[in-house]
């Protein structure tokens, strides 16, 4: 499994590109709440809007309902970071990488704040192909 974060799904839209899930080798893709939310409230286009909810709600979502504690692990990630003296910009990531922590999966992106995730906790990530 892989739980592909908004960075991928912008970048994999914009290409317009599509991504087989059917061919042998390749992991199954999950994805979550927040990263659904992210993808779907950048789309303008209503028809487009519509297409991409029905094509993201279709994958495996892990913590649908999302539990108090992930939330809780979320801030503990960025809290930790602070404390390294290094960065997070944004608090979803934070969020993505506890659930992605929690499930054991890991995060595939093309954004630094799980780079840096990934350094000080026991996320693991895949960059972009």
């Amino acid at each position: 499994m892989i739980l592909l974060d908004t960075s991928v799904w912008i970048n994999l839209f914009k290409r317009n590109t599509h991504f087989m899930l059917k061919e042998e080798n390749l992991p199954v893709v999950v994805t979550c709440p927040i990263v659904i939310q992210e993808v779907l409230q950048g789309i303008k286009d209503d028809h487009t809007h519509s297409k991409i909810r029905t094509s993201m709600t279709s994958f495996p979502c892990l913590d649908v309902n999302i539990p108090l504690e992930r939330f809780i692990q979320a801030a503990a990630l960025y809290r930790l970071a602070r404390k390294k003296g290094l960065t997070i910009r944004s608090s979803s990531d934070c969020l993505i990488a506890a659930i992605a922590i929690h499930h054991a999966v890991p995060v595939m992106h093309i954004d630094r704040d799980f780079d840096i995730l990934s350094k000080i906790s026991a996320l693991e990530i895949l960059k972009k192909f």
